[in-house]
């Protein structure tokens, strides 16, 4: 079954953040839009880059009104340490979950239960706490945050214009469509 239009799991974990230690549930992430980016491990290779980039890209999601937040089923201790010793990591100020438990990883899904760790999963979710975007890669492929600024953009266009929808590729101010009979065959 698909997670698209399902609303996200419940959970309360311990989060690295901004320099402390926190706790986040379910219900935080509700009333505004949120991504979720489920990464295998901390002190990893391809990770740090995706978290990096996203980070780059983070004043962005922040002006559009969405949270960050970075899972793995690592601890908030391995979150803080990751930070303190990476220069990549060093630079995150957006929420580092902590999911040693599994309950977030297996509540989307993407749980590879042979080694306790999440596929790259990034996911979109609106204020309601319904998932709007589901992206899944196998581990050694990286995924961008530019790409995720678009999927955003159209996300929100298409929640704020009841009966348009974007077409492939769209970008902010390009035309969307209005499905209809008259549309059939002509595209």
């Amino acid at each position: 079954m698909s997670i698209i239009n399902k609303e996200i799991p419940e959970f309360s974990v311990q989060a690295f953040h901004n320099g402390e230690f926190k706790t986040i549930t379910s219900e935080d992430v509700k009333g505004s839009w949120a991504i979720f980016i489920f990464y295998p491990a901390d002190f990893t290779f391809v990770c740090p880059t995706e978290l990096e980039d996203m980070q780059k890209h983070y004043g962005e999601f922040q002006k559009l009104g969405v949270e960050v937040y970075s899972v793995s089923t690592d601890s908030h201790f391995v979150h803080k340490a990751w930070h303190d010793t990476s220069d990549a990591i060093s630079t995150i100020t957006y929420p580092m979950l902590a999911d040693p438990t599994g309950t977030i990883t297996r509540g989307f899904d993407i749980m590879i239960e042979a080694d306790h760790q999440a596929l790259r999963g990034t996911y979109l979710i609106n204020p309601e706490g319904v998932v709007k975007v589901a992206e899944i890669h196998d581990l050694g492929i990286g995924r961008s945050a530019k790409d995720m600024v678009r999927k955003v953009k159209a996300a929100q266009y298409v929640a704020n214009h009841d009966g348009e929808v974007c077409p492939a590729a769209w970008e902010e101010g390009e035309a969307t469509l209005t499905p209809s009979l008259d549309l059939v065959g002509k595209i």
